[in-house]
């Protein structure tokens, strides 16, 4: 009878997590067909510039942490209508954690997305990781955003995950947090033309990008850093979506 019951409980738990991986095989693809759609639609543009506003913020957010990570301050950060954004840091010594602070912004929204698959695998760390993301706002909105189309967005931002993460359900949660992983997994693609110029234009006016930057601290040409970024932000969203549709390497199959 034991062993009869124990061969009921692993065939049950193989269900589970079969109807586990068809779900978020699921929500991925659906969140890359809602995305397409949205380009096509007449009014998909309405949902698409938070989106694009959110990648900026995360971009920008990376230069600020890294700046802090590397021994330096993060001074401010201001978000424009025109989707620009601009982190200003103090105190960051060396060629080479000028570099990385460069470097932070770039990978920032595929160092995010890959976390964000990871706890898009199961429901509660999803409703754990927006919750996190609604703090961590929460504490830029008042210690570090500096004009007020930036606190509006962050504010909103704010706002967004953390009615998510406390009042919905998990299951809404882990959607939620595929389609965000979803759109910071794109705007790889979608911005990788900055990869590839020296020059940045934003609302605070023009300025060296972030791979002229590299190439100033460490030498070499700026689209040799602009290759090494986008390669890194790859890899890291594909270890994000491999572990999201396969589960750890660990897993008991």
């Amino acid at each position: 009878m034991r062993d009869y019951a124990e061969i009921k409980r692993v065939v049950a738990s193989g269900g589970e997590a079969a109807a586990r991986d068809a779900r978020v095989r699921k929500l991925l693809w659906g969140s890359v067909v809602v995305t397409l759609l949205l380009y096509l639609v007449p009014l998909g543009g309405f949902v698409i510039y938070p989106l694009l506003l959110f990648a900026t913020l995360v971009h920008e957010l990376g230069h600020g942490i890294t700046a802090a990570v590397v021994g330096g301050t993060f001074e401010q950060f201001m978000l424009f209508a025109d989707g620009s954004g601009v982190a200003q840091s103090s105190g960051v010594t060396g060629d080479a954690g000028q570099a990385l602070v460069a470097a932070g912004g770039l990978v920032g929204p595929a160092t995010l997305g890959m976390i964000g698959f990871v706890a898009a695998r199961r429901p509660r760390p999803s409703r754990v990781l927006l919750g996190l993301l609604a703090v961590g706002l929460l504490a830029a909105e008042i210690l570090v955003v500096r004009n007020p189309f930036g606190w509006l967005f962050v504010g909103a931002c704010v706002a967004g995950f953390g009615w998510v993460a406390v009042r919905c359900t998990a299951r809404v949660a882990q959607t939620v947090l595929v389609f965000v992983a979803v759109q910071l997994a794109l705007s790889v693609y979608s911005t990788g033309d900055y990869l590839f110029t020296d020059v940045a234009v934003t609302g605070a006016g023009t300025m060296p990008s972030d791979v002229a930057t590299m190439a100033t601290a460490l030498g070499g040409p700026y689209w040799l850093w602009g290759l090494a970024c986008g390669g890194f932000s790859l890899l890291a969203v594909a270890a994000g979506l491999a572990v999201y549709l396969r589960g750890p390497a660990f897993r008991k199959r």
